[in-house]
């Protein structure tokens, strides 16, 4: 609960405080976006494989009908989305969004006797402007759990479209396009997804 002092003046009246400004969820159609969100107080989204696995699912199912998925990651108390939005309905992406965390949480609840709001309330996304950018967007996205020391190479954690990229699973969820055109091989993808990415306008860490 916050708490406000008013000065009390017998010339004036008690000022008023300014109106609360929202941030406004933008996803607007073919564009990129980086979209991420992260646990209340740092506690664990994922305790297990299995709950990595079926927020995969929820994703799938009420997310991949309107985007295009670039690169994604899933951190124990995080996540990072890049994709490319296909929908011209916004307000159903947001709203496709809102029920994906929702019912997610709702599931965790049960499964975990736990009550309240899992994630923060308001998802975030940030749109990339150009080409450049989203390379390194993807980047960054991969690198989140080397950077975090949960492992000593980036292939080595398994929830990450990076696994797909390079080769050690076939997945269907990400569309490869964007990368596939721009890097000759998988060797130079490794090598690019290993250069250092200093944090942007554009990037944002959640921690």
């Amino acid at each position: 609960m916050e708490l406000f002092w008013i000065q009390f003046s017998a010339w004036s009246p008690p000022q008023r405080w300014p109106p609360l400004r929202l941030q406004i969820m933008e996803l607007e159609p073919n564009k990129y976006y980086h979209v991420y969100n992260r646990s209340n107080n740092h506690e664990l989204l994922f305790r297990n494989r299995g709950n990595y696995i079926y927020f995969l699912e929820k994703y799938r199912k009420n997310i991949s009908p309107f985007v295009n998925t670039i690169a994604y990651c899933l951190m124990p108390d995080h996540f990072h989305f890049s994709v490319y939005v296909k929908s011209k309905d916004s307000i159903l992406i947001k709203k496709s969004i809102g029920l994906l965390l929702s019912s997610y949480t709702k599931a965790i609840n049960k499964s975990y006797s736990r009550v309240g709001s899992l994630f923060q309330q308001h998802t975030k996304t940030k749109l990339i402007e150009d080409e450049n950018n989203l390379l390194t967007v993807i980047a960054y996205i991969h690198q989140n759990p080397l950077r975090k020391n949960l492992v000593s190479l980036i292939e080595e954690w398994q929830f990450s479209s990076y696994r797909d990229y390079v080769g050690l699973r076939d997945g269907s969820l990400i569309d490869k396009t964007f990368i596939e055109n721009r890097f000759s091989s998988i060797e130079a993808f490794k090598l690019f997804s290993l250069s250092k990415v200093e944090k942007n306008n554009f990037i944002y860490d959640l921690h």
